[in-house]
């Protein structure tokens, strides 16, 4: 349930501070450690005014649990270090993962904060992931539930995050927390599971774009045969694998292939968005080891793919080529690649280039 050998005892660890956001997850993640025997305090992070809702859904829960909570303003750091990131990427034709960026700038770093200023030393969320120890150094593990499996969003956490981090909810189905929540008559048994994008609750995210006043590259179509199929709406409309809201009438279904540097969006037939191989940027290892030409590992392409088995064709300066086994379908530059070895998450990057 709890990171490393270190909570075999509840001397000197008793007390565990947990990120609450007022769903299900997270409010069965207070009762689990309870039921432990775990001291337990919440704190519900304000990222945005779209979560103002999820803090009064805290404030309730954490009512009912009877647990102290303190709310946690982090709308700076979070503009900062997500929203115009994210932003940008689209503008520039990439496809963010704002979770992946959040997780270790912002909201694992506001809950360790938090923690000390509290003096306690453990944190936990209600992530369904794992975290090892192993010869010493900390990893992120797959949850037992692979259909509700977020170790590919953890994958940049720090050790120095990782080695304080319970994730107990990874020890479980998601039917199991419902029916604790349930059990519990928590407020948040019924609430639904969250949105991918938190800070756009609609998941319009080309409207909240605009809305901030930021244009996006304008392009072309170019068909699978290097034909003008004439101008797009903009590049953060696409994204590499797409065959929806293309409106091109062709006689077969395309799909994106590649945005290209000058916004011009490629289009394929059904078959030819698959690819050999990926290069990624910011490439690491969770143990600070380098990544090495000839290693073997599984890697996500995205969080709901199937783990890739793949090989480390060149490393250097945070750049990594990994070759697949087998071509894999639409990796999409901006979002992350996370080396699995096993369920151990080792490392991972960001997708800058299909090959």
């Amino acid at each position: 349930m709890c990171c490393g050998s270190s909570f075999g005892t509840f001397e000197e660890q008793d007390k565990v501070l947990v990120a609450l956001s007022g769903g299900v997850d997270s409010s069965v993640c207070i009762q689990i450690l309870r039921d432990q025997g775990f001291d337990v305090q919440a704190v519900v992070i304000r990222f945005s005014p779209a979560h103002d809702a999820a803090v009064r859904a805290a404030q309730t829960v954490a009512r009912q649990l009877g647990v102290p909570l303190i709310e946690e303003d982090c709308t700076e750091e979070f503009e900062q270090q997500v929203v115009e990131p994210f932003c940008a990427q689209y503008c520039a034709g990439r496809t963010p993962s704002p979770c992946v960026l959040c997780n270790p700038r912002v909201k694992f770093a506001a809950l360790a904060r938090v923690a000390d200023r509290l003096g306690i030393r453990y944190i936990a969320t209600g992530h369904y992931a794992r975290v090892t120890e192993e010869n010493g150094l900390y990893y992120v593990r797959a949850a037992v539930s692979p259909e509700r499996d977020q170790s590919y969003m953890l994958y940049g956490l720090p050790q120095n995050i990782l080695a304080r981090l319970c994730l107990p909810v990874g020890e479980f189905e998601k039917s199991d927390i419902r029916e604790m929540a349930a059990s519990a008559q928590l407020a948040s048994a019924d609430a639904p599971d969250s949105q991918e994008i938190c800070f756009i609750p609609d998941g319009d995210y080309a409207a909240y774009i605009a809305a901030r006043g930021l244009v996006p590259l304008q392009g072309r179509f170019i068909g699978p045969d290097g034909e003008d199929l004439g101008p797009h709406k903009g590049v953060w409309h696409y994204t590499v694998g797409q065959r929806k809201g293309l409106n091109i009438a062709y006689g077969t279904p395309l799909f994106v292939r590649r945005i290209r540097p000058n916004g011009d969006v490629e289009l394929a037939r059904g078959g030819d968005e698959f690819f050999s191989g990926i290069v990624l940027t910011d490439a690491a290892r969770a143990d600070g080891r380098p990544i090495l030409p000839g290693e073997r590992y599984g890697v996500k392409v995205r969080s709901r793919a199937a783990a890739a088995s793949c090989t480390v064709e060149a490393a250097e300066n945070g750049s990594v080529t990994l070759r697949f086994d087998e071509p894999q379908r639409a990796p999409a530059p901006g979002q992350a690649a996370v080396l699995y070895d096993g369920e151990l998450v080792r490392g991972g990057g960001t997708i800058c280039e299909m090959l």
